[in-house]
């Protein structure tokens, strides 16, 4: 199956601007539309920054930066476009007017894949006269540097739109995961919010600092889940595998579940984790902590992908 190389990046904010240097980066043209009038400047910011991080993956070999056209209307965008990512505000009636501009524009056989978080695909799907070409494809931010895509199809999709979905985004070097049930914040985000609560919720009761619940995770497990999920490595820290470790830590799991902290976001909360965070970051900028992180994540990745086997469709 040949993949598109005219893409539609419908929406150029912080998720938007990321997926389109990706998709330069990997040598497609790139047609934009984005409604605010500064739109075009955040996207040519967006992709002088990352595009040395994506040189150093070795991401930039077939791109052009400036592969680019801005449009004044999404459905403007779309036309020719073998496949589309849709990256608007995640407001209901904003996706759902989205999608009715573009559907009767849209190039016959055309994916549309969607950016949502927090929106299950049923819910988007109203915003269309037939969503069978509509697709979910959630990044994990920034999506030109993590490899992370969520997938998701119904019996509302074509049959050809999930391993069509896969192909393309798997030739710009994401990752896939196929979604089976919807469910808000789909898998990931579902995963990050559960440890962060719990991460809020020691610091809340004084077990330790924002700074140093934050360094038990990447000096700790956050090492390890770089490498396999926690399943597998469970699965590895008991002779006799999972039913090995389940047999010897199932109480000690049940009882440190029971235990678990249930905190809100509340005023209160909010204050004591900003605080923490201004005391790890020590001075420095949002800019530079960013910059930090993406130089790990670059070496992290560089380490990795020469001796990761291919990961198994799930």
């Amino acid at each position: 199956m040949e993949t598109p190389t005219r893409v539609a990046a419908i929406g150029a904010g912080l998720i938007g601007a990321s997926w389109t240097a990706l998709f330069l980066a990997s040598g497609r043209t790139v047609a934009v539309h984005d409604p605010s009038p500064d739109a075009e400047r955040g996207l040519r910011e967006c992709i002088e920054t990352a595009w040395p991080v994506m040189e150093r993956l070795g991401l930039t070999e077939r791109g052009d930066p400036d592969a680019f056209t801005m449009h004044a209307s999404a459905a403007a965008a779309v036309e020719g476009a073998g496949f589309v990512q849709e990256s608007v505000p995640e407001r209901p009636q904003i996706k759902r007017a989205t999608f009715a501009e573009i559907e009767p524009a849209l190039e016959e056989g055309a994916i549309v894949a969607s950016s949502a978080s927090g929106l299950t695909l049923a819910q988007m799907q109203e915003g269309w006269g037939d969503p069978g070409r509509l697709i979910l494809g959630h990044p994990f931010n920034p999506p030109h540097l993590i490899p992370l895509v969520e997938l998701m199809a119904n019996e509302r999709t074509d049959p050809d739109v999930l391993p069509g979905a896969e192909a393309f985004y798997e030739s710009v070097g994401k990752v896939t995961i196929r979604i089976r049930k919807g469910l808000p914040g789909h898998v990931a985000n579902r995963l990050q919010a559960a440890v962060w609560r719990e991460a809020i919720h020691m610091v809340v009761e004084g077990v330790a600092s924002v700074g140093d619940v934050d360094k038990a995770m990447w000096a700790g497990p956050g090492l390890r889940w770089a490498a396999m999920g926690p399943t597998m490595l469970f699965h590895l820290g008991a002779s006799g595998g999972m039913r090995g470790f389940c047999d010897h830590f199932a109480d000690t799991f049940n009882g440190w579940w029971e235990g678990l902290g249930d905190v809100r976001l509340t005023d209160e909360v909010v204050e004591r984790i900003v605080q923490g965070v201004e005391e790890e970051a020590a001075g420095k900028s949002q800019a530079e902590l960013a910059a930090e992180r993406d130089r790990l994540i670059v070496s992290l990745l560089h380490a990795m992908r020469d001796l990761r086997d291919p990961p198994p469709r799930g």
